[in-house]
């Protein structure tokens, strides 16, 4: 009985190849996206594993997508992520539309040795949030005082160790949802109680937020400490912020006329 491992050599043939048909040519085809979702944003890859661990997550929680079953639910797909991973699920999640289960990613990461609270990653969550009611309002709300708990917790905010740019991104996303009474409490915490070494920008960010959103007296503060701040620019410096605001208001009006 023949071996089933046993494989038979062809023998060369003397006949000779056959040549290409003329007016043949190879044509490369690509396929586009499976579904309605748009290309991943450039930089960003997701990993074989941060693939599988959301769709087992969105497998898990097809039937019920409610915080009591999506926490469980995200500890078991996504708690053997890496940090990596972790955050580019978080990302992809809010890129879909499921904020409550990248809410609910967020609170496995909170476990994590490695987390700290970000305020660049709070803004993203601020910036995905679904459209303007009272449970959205209210979870952007609790998000914030999640955020500032664990600042508390971590020691607070510390002249030095904070990084203004990702501050102001979570007060602009704030703004922009008109939560200005959260991103008051943010910049209370951080600039005015913290003491945290701002620049003009934050402080026209609060100023002009705080006055389009009807704040009045929060505004008026705010404009108070950028005064303040004012007073402790040295005279070059003065000098460099005053040549840029004419600039400003030369292309503001250049762009009027």
């Amino acid at each position: 009985m023949a071996s089933l491992l046993f494989v038979p050599r062809s023998t060369p043939s003397s006949r000779p190849a056959p040549r290409p048909t003329p007016g043949l040519r190879h044509v490369s085809i690509t396929c586009g996206p499976r579904d309605n979702r748009g290309p991943l944003q450039r930089g960003r890859s997701l990993s074989t594993e941060a693939i599988l661990a959301i769709q087992s997550l969105k497998r898990l929680t097809a039937a019920d997508r409610s915080p009591d079953a999506a926490a469980p639910a995200a500890a078991s797909a996504l708690g053997r992520l890496l940090k990596a991973d972790l955050v580019a699920a978080m990302a992809e999640l809010q890129r879909q539309g499921h904020w409550s289960l990248a809410l609910a990613a967020l609170h496995v990461a909170r476990a994590e040795p490695w987390y700290r609270p970000d305020p660049a990653l709070y803004a993203t969550f601020v910036s995905s949030a679904p459209a303007a009611d009272e449970a959205s309002a209210a979870a952007v709300d609790a998000l914030v005082d999640a955020f500032l708990e664990e600042k508390e917790r971590g020691g607070g905010f510390v002249d030095g160790e904070e990084d203004v740019y990702k501050l102001t991104r979570l007060l602009r996303a704030l703004v922009a949802k008109g939560r200005g009474r959260a991103a008051w409490r943010v910049y209370n915490a951080a600039v005015r109680k913290g003491r945290l070494d701002a620049d003009e920008y934050v402080f026209r960010v609060m100023v002009r937020g705080m006055r389009r959103l009807g704040l009045d007296e929060e505004a008026a503060a705010a404009e108070a400490d950028l005064a303040e701040w004012e007073g402790t620019v040295s005279p070059p410096a003065r000098d460099v912020l005053d040549e840029m605001r004419a600039r400003g208001k030369g292309k503001t009006n250049t762009s009027a006329s």
